[in-house]
């Protein structure tokens, strides 16, 4: 990331001055009379080609409509730039990034072992429908300790009664899979309309839990 200079007389070069780190993502991203290549490959607002202009001409013809000239492939030769709302390209953006976090912090792990007790597995089966219950993905993890990677068909018999378990709260992305010692399968919890738990308390169900049959 690049830094700004200092302004003239700063203590930039003295014990304890400092530059300001500029922690804009799109600051680097060209745009109207930052642009200083003399030509350029213009797009449209609608995504059609408009072909190769002079920079100047491309600038005012964006700004003519109250839009912006953006650079968005810099490598091209000549680089190629859209006409667009700026402003509303770095909004937009800023949301995917936002909710891109927020997805990733919304997965939780419930993790199993191929020997689980049968009170463990129906507890740990609790918190997953807590999870989904609250609309987050579960990721349920069984990691094989020791010599049971010789038999992997107890670990994978776990986690299907996990999965089979848990139908009424969520859905697998896809097949269970075993990667080195562990095997995992993504939940994604049901509508709400649809969720029906099994091993929630019922009072963190909304009175629809029950407890689990040998539990």
């Amino acid at each position: 990331m690049a830094l700004s200079s200092p302004p003239a007389g700063s203590s930039g070069n003295r014990p304890g001055g400092f530059y300001r780190r500029n922690n804009d993502p799109f600051a680097g991203i060209r745009r109207n009379h930052r642009i200083k290549v003399p030509q350029v490959r213009v797009i449209s607002p609608e995504g059609k080609q408009l072909g190769i202009m002079d920079t100047p001409k491309a600038v005012n013809l964006a700004l003519e409509v109250g839009l912006d000239l953006v650079e968005v492939a810099a490598t091209a030769n000549p680089p190629v730039c859209r006409i667009m709302d700026f402003g509303k390209y770095v909004y937009e953006e800023s949301k995917k990034h936002s909710h891109s976090k927020t997805t990733a912090s919304k997965i939780k792990e419930i993790e199993f072992t191929a020997r689980i007790a049968e009170h463990d597995f129906f507890t740990k089966l609790r918190h997953a429908e807590e999870f989904l219950h609250h609309g987050n993905k579960v990721k349920l993890r069984l990691k094989f300790r020791g010599r049971e990677m010789a038999h992997t068909e107890i670990g994978f018999a776990v986690m299907k009664r996990a999965v089979s378990e848990l139908a009424g709260m969520g859905h697998p992305d896809a097949e269970a899979k075993l990667i080195s010692r562990n095997i995992s399968v993504m939940l994604t919890p049901l509508p709400p309309n649809k969720r029906k738990a099994k091993f929630m308390e019922p009072d963190a169900a909304g009175g629809d839990g029950a407890a689990p049959e040998g539990a």
